[in-house]
């Protein structure tokens, strides 16, 4: 046997081997993470914003965050925390994100780095579908229920006679409802929304507001952004995450994503005419996503 002719075969494969370069991943360098190459992120548990399941991240929130991790070179490790503690678990490094329906507000552009939004919305009144409720006037000296930590509680407690109940879940505070325990609720629009499209027997509706004042911003506003965020230092993850939430945009994949979860409406992909971020956390010149397909 001709022992050269034998080994011709693997001093070529190995030659080659050594010749050709191997393929890189995502440099994940600058990106500061409680863990190498892993984005922990809070989960706080309501759809149809960001929950775990079957190891992946589902919801609205969550497959726009699962879609855009992939392509950074990231794996995803969910953390299950109640709303409350999220925001201080992202500050002081416990976990790396927040996301799933959280509004962007100047309190926490001060305090965290925000991504651009992967949504819109506008706040709305939960009761009993015959009762029809729409305006601030509507929850004057009415039991109003809310969760804890979200960023419109002061502006329900200038209500006039208004007496406000707070949960630390929409379930809790739905089941509330729904016993009489309180009148109303005002909640996170889509996972209401949600909610009520699941249960039609509960006899319940979410009304926008349609007040639009500029006294009760947080509660009336139109066009408020949903976003992800970050801790101060983790800026370059979070500018990274927004160059990603662009493209999702830029092809419409995001009304794809919240047809799967009842995101239908027009309101939830049209950005406010006022842009309300520029001179905060955004430079001049910067405009929100939108898709018109």
């Amino acid at each position: 046997m001709n022992v050269a002719r034998k080994l011709l075969p693997a001093i070529i494969t190995i030659t080659l081997a050594a010749t050709v370069p191997a393929v890189a991943g995502p440099d994940t360098s600058a990106y500061r993470l409680s863990e190498p190459g892993m984005l922990s992120v809070a989960i706080t548990g309501d759809m149809p914003g960001l929950v775990a399941r079957d190891g992946k991240l589902v919801g609205y929130d969550g497959e726009i965050l699962q879609i855009a991790a992939e392509r950074l070179g990231l794996a995803v490790k969910p953390v299950p925390m109640e709303w409350s503690g999220a925001i201080a678990a992202v500050q002081t490094g416990r976990v790396d994100l927040i996301g799933g329906n959280v509004a962007w507000t100047e309190q926490r552009a001060a305090t965290l780095s925000l991504t651009d939004p992967t949504g819109y919305f506008r706040n709305g009144i939960t009761g009993k579908t015959d009762a029809g409720w729409h305006s601030l006037e509507s929850l004057e000296q009415k039991k109003v229920g809310s969760i804890t930590g979200f960023s419109f509680l002061p502006e329900l407690r200038r209500i006039t006679g208004l007496q406000l109940s707070l949960y630390d879940s929409s379930d809790a505070a739905i089941r509330d409802i729904l016993a009489g325990r309180i009148d109303a609720l005002v909640g996170d629009p889509p996972v209401i929304d949600y909610a009520i499209a699941m249960n039609p027997g509960w006899g319940l509706t979410n009304k926008p507001f349609t007040d639009n004042d500029p006294d009760f911003p947080l509660l009336t506003r139109i066009g408020r952004q949903y976003v992800f965020g970050l801790s101060q230092d983790n800026q370059a993850l979070a500018d990274a995450l927004s160059g990603e939430i662009r493209k999702l945009w830029e092809s419409c994949e995001v009304r794809v994503i919240g047809k799967r979860y009842g995101n239908v409406n027009d309101a939830n992909y049209t950005p406010s005419p006022d842009n309300f971020r520029v001179g905060v956390d955004r430079p001049e010149g910067w405009t929100p996503p939108s898709c018109s397909k």
